[in-house]
């Protein structure tokens, strides 16, 4: 598996995405134009939407805003072996721009990495990759949808998006792990186990990741005060917001719009 981040200042050149990957766009686009496999498309991207690619690379014309994302390319040999081909083929059916949690809380823990937060041992990384293998397969792959019960103690992408949905919602709000499992209709500590094992992260820090998105994409489309971005998503202690928000994303919130 090999992951490449990218954080890039608005820009009129274009950057392209190459076949074979899952990535995550952390940021919202308006209006952006996309070309792949002889379509030329303009659309509005949400921030943490997933694109696949299969067989055809994505080129972006240009950026009015800016752009981070991570796109991860799964080892080939990996997803060939983690259910049927047709030949050397991995089937892979393209998705643009759609809701994925559970993709979301693994690029977010490879995300971490790249921002300097932490690093993985060779076991989180494997961890991670087949794990975020066993999801396409399940998703993304031609016929995949006969494959769609997830693994044993595991959650089901339905259910993961559902959560997302349901901590965006009320971002300001509590979020305990009560609520959460409540939503999934599990005990607290099922829910918490088969939550970090679906998604890579334990529920606080899946939550945490969500607000902290919101937060940057409130810093680059308005002129909040970050105290007042920091009260949006849920944080009182505006200096334990600066932390954690520097952690997650290697800059102070302030230094994000420049």
């Amino acid at each position: 598996m090999r992951s490449e981040y990218a954080w890039l200042p608005p820009h009129e050149g274009a950057t392209v995405t190459m076949p074979h990957q899952v990535g995550v766009s952390f940021t919202r686009h308006r209006d952006l134009i996309r070309e792949s496999a002889g379509r030329t498309v303009r659309c509005d991207i949400a921030a943490g939407a997933v694109f696949v690619t299969g067989s055809h690379d994505i080129t972006w014309i240009g950026s009015a805003e800016t752009t981070e994302a991570l796109e991860v390319y799964p080892d080939p040999a990996l997803l060939r072996g983690a259910g049927p081909t047709i030949g050397d083929s991995m089937n892979i059916v393209p998705a643009m721009g759609v809701r994925d949690g559970v993709v979301f809380g693994l690029a977010s823990v490879l995300k971490r990495v790249h921002v300097g937060d932490g690093a993985l041992t060779d076991i989180e990384a494997s961890t991670v990759a087949h794990r975020l293998v066993e999801h396409m397969v399940a998703n993304y792959r031609e016929g995949g949808l006969a494959l769609r019960r997830p693994p044993t103690g595991t959650l089901d992408r339905r259910l993961i998006d559902r959560i997302t949905q349901y901590v965006d919602a009320d971002l300001a709000g509590p979020m305990t792990l009560d609520r959460l499992a409540a939503v999934a209709a599990l005990s607290p500590f099922h829910f918490a186990r088969a939550f970090r094992a679906t998604t890579g992260l334990p529920p606080h820090r899946f939550v945490r990741a969500r607000r902290l998105e919101a937060a940057k994409t409130m810093l680059l489309s308005s002129d909040a005060p970050v105290v007042e971005v920091a009260h949006a998503v849920g944080f009182s202690n505006v200096s334990h917001f600066r932390r954690i928000f520097r952690r997650h994303l290697g800059v102070l919130p302030g230094a994000v719009r420049s």
